[in-house]
């Protein structure tokens, strides 16, 4: 079974990569292990030749090749002005891709995305949509009819994900809708290894990796930092990832004096970030902001770390088991407190670091890839996506 995937996830062109194409974040990661269930898989990306800086990785996968188009010009109402004139250069481009599919993948929120979506049912395919964003809190009108849409059209050959968790279903109107999770951790990055001892001489190294935006709370990390310093005297915080409050975090520090404290990484390649989490010993994620599924906190309990974080989306659920910390309320008090638990007390440090790595193997990549093969497998009533007599119909139909 041939799979094309359609997002608007922007690549870049590298010579040293499988597929000649290089991203950031978790997308190629995710798209190797959705690769693995699929005889072959396209992604229809927008794609540049140059810019794609630091915090990349290859884009590769089982049989998989890249077909570019352009990226969409703009931003918000700019943007969907230009959509028309972008369509007319790319939907032929998307319209073959999916022609030829024999199944058509669409992660969403998203324009790219959502054309892919409205071919693949146009063409009716068989189509399995993944919600990315936050679910349970639909913010713009796009937002909200996506959500409603996908409501409706769930079921059969459509197949959708909702990012996040919880005990209740996505949807109670169409129980079709599934939660699933996010992960970027494979099974090999696992290990009992991993968990920690409590470290006998070593200063306390607290890290936060997210994007930088209000309400994700590195800033009541960073306003924690004077009353853990005045408890323990070395303690540094790894600020890791950009976004539009950089440089009003990077004053506060300044302001509170945190220089040398504070160490601002910006946005760094994943390999770095593994490597700055196991330098780490406690995980901070004081978030108020509502997550859909935060995968840089199963990283961090893959790495052996307890994580202090809030009572926020799906974040309860990923700590029911332990690992961590819940804070009721995210303040500088609470956080701080927090962390002292957890640093004071070598026995409670281990023991949330055992059960950090035990949780993570819940969520792994080979985990999310099955879960996804199984659902597929079954609403699409097939044996095998990767059987060979739906690859020949499709080589016979081109």
């Amino acid at each position: 079974m041939h799979l094309t995937v359609i997002t608007h996830k922007k690549c870049w062109r590298a010579d040293d990569s499988p597929t000649g194409f290089v991203t950031d974040g978790g997308f190629p990661l995710q798209m190797e292990a959705i690769s693995e269930l699929f005889s072959s898989t396209e992604l229809v990306v927008p794609c540049e030749t140059r810019g794609a800086g630091t915090g990349v990785s290859p884009v590769r996968g089982k049989s998989m090749r890249v077909t570019p188009i352009s990226m969409p010009k703009g931003k918000r109402f700019v943007r969907k002005l230009g959509l028309a004139i972008w369509l007319l250069s790319n939907g032929p481009t998307i319209w073959r891709s999916v022609r030829k599919a024999d199944a058509v993948h669409t992660p969403i929120p998203g324009d790219v995305g959502t054309f892919g979506m409205i071919f693949a049912l146009l063409l009716r395919k068989r189509l399995f949509v993944r919600h990315c964003g936050n679910w349970l809190e639909p913010r713009s009108i796009a937002e909200k009819i996506w959500k409603w849409s996908l409501i409706k059209l769930a079921g059969n050959r459509i197949v959708v994900f909702a990012t996040g968790g919880a005990d209740e279903p996505p949807s109670k109107r169409n129980p079709n809708i599934r939660w699933i999770f996010s992960t970027s951790v494979r099974n090999r990055e696992i290990s009992e290894d991993a968990v920690r001892e409590y470290p006998t001489v070593s200063d306390l190294r607290l890290i936060v990796v997210c994007r930088q935006e209000p309400r994700k709370g590195t800033i009541i990390a960073i306003e924690a930092m004077p009353g853990l310093i005045e408890r323990f005297e070395k303690v540094s915080l790894d600020v890791v990832g950009d976004g539009s409050e950089l440089e009003r975090l990077r004053r506060r520090s300044k302001e509170l004096g945190l220089n040398g404290s504070v160490n601002f990484h910006g946005k760094v390649p994943q390999a770095e970030v593994k490597a700055l989490l196991e330098r780490a010993h406690i995980f901070c994620f004081p978030t108020s902001a509502s997550e859909g599924f935060p995968k840089v906190v199963i990283e961090a309990l893959a790495a052996g770390l307890p994580v202090v974080t809030t009572r926020v989306s799906v974040l309860p659920k990923l700590i029911e088991n332990g690992g961590g910390i819940l804070l009721d309320e995210p303040t500088p008090d609470s956080l701080a407190n927090a962390v002292a638990e957890i640093w004071s007390d070598p026995c409670v440090f281990t023991r949330l670091s055992s059960e950090a790595v035990r949780t993570t193997k819940e969520y792994s990549l080979e985990e999310w890839g099955s879960f996804i093969g199984r659902s597929l497998r079954a609403s699409w009533e097939l044996g095998a996506l990767d059987d060979e007599t739906l690859e020949s119909r499709r080589e016979a139909y081109q």
